[in-house]
């Protein structure tokens, strides 16, 4: 992999590049999705379809299910209002966006005749079709979409909470605008005053698995801008052998941190934070290593949510069993035990997911399988496993990551070079991406 990446100046390049960015974006937006283009007209039914969970993934799938069926009752069960921009978080947790900019209302992006239950579902009885909500209303439905979303386990670290963020030294970027907010707090601090920085990931899948080295590698961007490079010291505990699942940014990624001053402590999970001796440990191969710190980003681990875990559409065997995921099909998104009950995004287990990129390419799918099977007809579409990963290695910089089940590299830009840092992934992250996330919401992308 190449590592000399050329330093990016606004020129007349640059404008044609992004006039024909638009063909990309979309490509980006869709990628993953095989499926035979047709000329059905909308599937007229009665069927009732429950939508669980109104994340990026539920509002996707409630747009396409309304514009796809006529006649059909659409319900969505989430108690959330709010809508977080979530891939922006990492930006807002290392003072590039304000948390504002990250912040929308659901309302804005539910489609016309929907009907909205505003509660969380407590119990998934897939086996007499419902669910049951934390009110102790029963649902019943005909199929049901499951797009919950994933849950971060802040108690499987000992001595953590989420009240800790923001306080003696504690980041975590994940969840909330706030979080991300008060992780820049001690981000900024600790650019100024130096010390020992940790920077963790937890074992087993997580949200963005990219966003941990994101904000390593801007933390050591802004002591670079800073001028304060010299006074922080910077260890990276990932819990295996690895960086990341694509095989060519892995080693990219062994070498880059290196060269940049920040630590690679192989095989180190976090398993506890001794907050007020600001003390991490750690499970090695060598037993428990504790670890004074000044700075430390917590990735707690992640599961599917409990009520989702607890139930019949969980894996019980295989590797997403420790996650508790929902078991699909990795290709149809069809769950292979109920055939009326379909999932996408965060909650599902398939050996590649979890970002903005892969509901994009799932939802798709699964809405597409969804109505195949009401009208009775055979699937036609497909997810490959597509994801993508803006990599931000500085501000100004990253690498455009593409990949599919296959953890081949799959460019949807022709003019960017997959394995070099480009001004252009940035733009995308920074400009783009945000605009593109919101059409999906609409079902539109």
């Amino acid at each position: 992999m190449s590592r000399n990446p050329k330093n990016s100046r606004i020129d007349g390049g640059r404008r044609k590049f992004l006039q024909a960015s638009g063909l990309g974006l979309a490509a980006t937006a869709g990628g993953g999705v095989l499926t035979a283009r047709s000329s059905h007209a909308a599937v007229e039914t009665n069927a009732h379809i429950v939508i669980v969970g109104a994340g990026a993934a539920g509002l996707d799938a409630a747009n396409r299910l309304s514009r796809e069926l006529t006649g059909a009752k659409i319900t969505i069960i989430d108690s959330r209002v709010e809508h977080i921009y979530q891939p922006g978080l990492t930006l807002v947790a290392t003072g590039i966006w304000k948390p504002q900019k990250v912040m929308d209302e659901n309302s804005r992006y539910m489609p016309e005749g929907i009907h909205w239950v505003q509660a969380r579902v407590a119990e998934f009885d897939p086996s007499a079709n419902a669910v049951v909500t934390d009110a102790g209303q029963r649902i019943d439905y005909d199929y049901l979409m499951v797009t919950t979303g994933l849950q971060v386990n802040y108690d499987a670290v000992e001595g953590m909470s989420p009240e800790l963020i923001g306080q003696m030294g504690i980041g975590c970027v994940y969840d909330k605008p706030d979080y991300a907010a008060r992780t820049w707090e001690m981000v900024d601090r600790f650019t100024d005053e130096g010390g020992v920085g940790l920077f963790t990931r937890p074992k087993g899948p997580v949200k963005c698995a990219g966003a941990p080295l994101k904000v390593t590698m801007l933390t050591e961007d802004l002591f670079e801008r800073k001028g304060t490079r010299n006074r922080g010291e910077m260890y990276y505990t990932p819990p295996g052998q690895k960086l990341f699942s694509q095989p060519d940014i892995n080693e990219f990624l062994k070498q880059e941190f290196p060269s940049r001053g920040i630590t690679l402590n192989w095989d180190h999970p976090l398993v506890g934070i001794e907050p007020e001796l600001k003390r991490a440990t750690f499970e090695t191969p060598n037993g428990l290593e504790r670890i004074d710190y000044d700075f430390i980003h917590v990735v707690p681990p992640m599961q599917s949510p409990a009520p989702l875990a607890n139930s019949e559409l969980s894996w019980k065997t295989g590797p997403f069993s420790a996650g508790h995921w929902m078991e699909v099909d990795q290709y149809t998104l069809q769950h292979p035990r109920f055939s009326n009950v379909f999932g996408s995004g965060d909650c599902v287990g398939t050996p590649i997911g979890k970002t903005a990129a892969s509901v994009k390419a799932q939802v798709p799918v699964a809405v597409s399988n969804l109505v195949s099977s009401i009208a009775d007809r055979e699937f036609a579409a497909r997810y490959t496993g597509y994801t993508s990963c803006p990599l931000v290695t500085r501000k100004g910089e990253a690498i455009l990551v593409e990949f599919d089940y296959e953890l081949g590299m799959v460019p949807s830009f022709p003019f960017v070079n997959p394995y070099e840092k480009h001004w252009f992934p940035w733009m995308l992250k920074d400009r783009m991406l945000h605009s593109a996330y919101n059409a999906m919401l609409r079902g539109r992308v």
